[in-house]
């Protein structure tokens, strides 16, 4: 009996003071928020801090513009390729042909190139280049006027997937010797001193590695994309060449 009342009045302590600890807890304000982090980083830093996290958010925009418009034309050159392709070069005139091609099409520009290549060796000015080496020379120019169109670009995204990581790292330097220098001022060098300022000053590390990376993956990914169009460029560039020869 006198084992039971023991535990009785036990649970009835244990209860109490877990009410008591409840009741605490809810009387307890609601814990504030992070004092640290973007808005903190932007507000307190100075004039280079800044600076900083604007070339990171420029190189972001750029990064994710230039991709999306890249895309955008590789997409166009792919479905130009599939409609060079139909071209049937031999139930009507070459000329005729190409005409069928869309007017922004670069294919038709290539053919285009070709044609008037072709007019102009007829005109007996060039006769010491032959006709082949003729139309090869202007075929090969308008070939690598569409390459420099598809390359555009992308140095921007190498350059900021290689300098992106260590402009965070500098304004994580910047931002560490800053709070560095307030707290040997302050002479406070408790945790909660030292843990805030550094923890904040760390996120400029962590934007610029969120910069760099779709940087690098957009540079790879268009790159392999860029080969496989220029791929279905030359291969009609040199059909093209082939049939301008043979019409000779």
């Amino acid at each position: 009996m006198k084992l039971d009342r023991r535990i009785r009045v036990v649970a009835s302590v244990a209860l109490a003071s877990s009410l008591a600890c409840v009741s605490a807890m809810a009387a307890e304000p609601a814990p504030e928020g992070n004092p640290y982090g973007l808005s903190a980083l932007w507000g307190q830093g100075d004039i280079i801090a800044r600076a900083t996290l604007v070339i990171l958010v420029v190189m972001s925009l750029g990064t994710w513009y230039i991709g999306v418009l890249k895309l955008v034309e590789q997409t166009k050159l792919l479905k130009q390729s599939k409609e060079a392709k139909g071209l049937n070069w031999q139930s009507q005139s070459i000329a005729a042909s190409v005409n069928d091609l869309n007017a922004e099409s670069a294919y038709r520009f290539i053919a285009h190139s070709a044609l008037d290549a072709a007019v102009k060796h007829s005109t007996g000015r060039f006769d010491r280049v032959s006709f082949g080496n003729w139309v090869e020379m202007t075929i090969q120019r308008s070939v690598g006027v569409v390459n420099g169109r598809l390359q555009g670009g992308l140095p921007f995204l190498a350059t900021v997937g290689s300098t992106a990581p260590f402009v965070g790292l500098f304004g994580t330097v910047w931002g560490i010797y800053h709070a560095l220098t307030a707290i040997g001022m302050s002479g406070q060098a408790s945790i909660d001193k030292v843990a805030g300022p550094v923890g904040e000053a760390l996120i400029m590390t962590a934007i610029g590695l969120a910069v760099a990376v779709p940087a690098v993956l957009g540079y790879n990914w268009l790159g392999r994309r860029n080969k496989i169009a220029m791929e279905q460029v030359k291969l009609f560039s040199s059909e093209l060449q082939m049939v301008l020869l043979s019409a000779q």
